[in-house]
């Protein structure tokens, strides 16, 4: 008898395993970017405000911000960048973030910090553009 229960487990659970890899792969397709803002707060500590709608979810805003720092330390001359904070919000479709950063020439300190070169070239791979 319990030979017969753990056959049935054993056959409905690649049944149960697919269903779970199909409600996986559902997205709320390609991302809309709508632009980015800059605000340079002082010396070397710059606000980006990015906007965007369909994101997969809140790493696709932190991304899109990643990308405009990078980008904008190079624009300044700069090679590195650290993170110092991210808030998401969404509304609908509509989804944006304020982020944070130091820019530096020399790699910061801290466990967040970014190559902006390496990032830059990492965001126009996957489509992400920059400021």
């Amino acid at each position: 008898m319990r030979a017969l229960g753990l056959i049935a487990m054993l056959t409905a659970a690649p049944a149960a395993l697919s269903a779970c890899g199909v409600a996986k792969a559902v997205t709320t397709g390609s991302p809309k970017y709508d632009g980015i803002e800059t605000i340079l707060l002082d010396g070397d500590l710059v606000n980006f405000r990015v906007a965007m709608r369909g994101a997969n979810g809140k790493a696709d805003v932190e991304s899109y911000a990643r990308c405009a720092a990078a980008q904008y330390a190079l624009i300044r001359g700069w090679g590195f960048a650290r993170h110092v904070r991210t808030t998401v919000a969404r509304t609908g479709t509509e989804w944006r973030g304020d982020a944070v950063y130091t820019i530096s020439a020399a790699l910061p300190d801290g466990l967040r910090t970014i190559d902006a070169e390496v990032t830059v070239r990492d965001c126009g791979e996957r489509g992400i553009p920059t400021v």
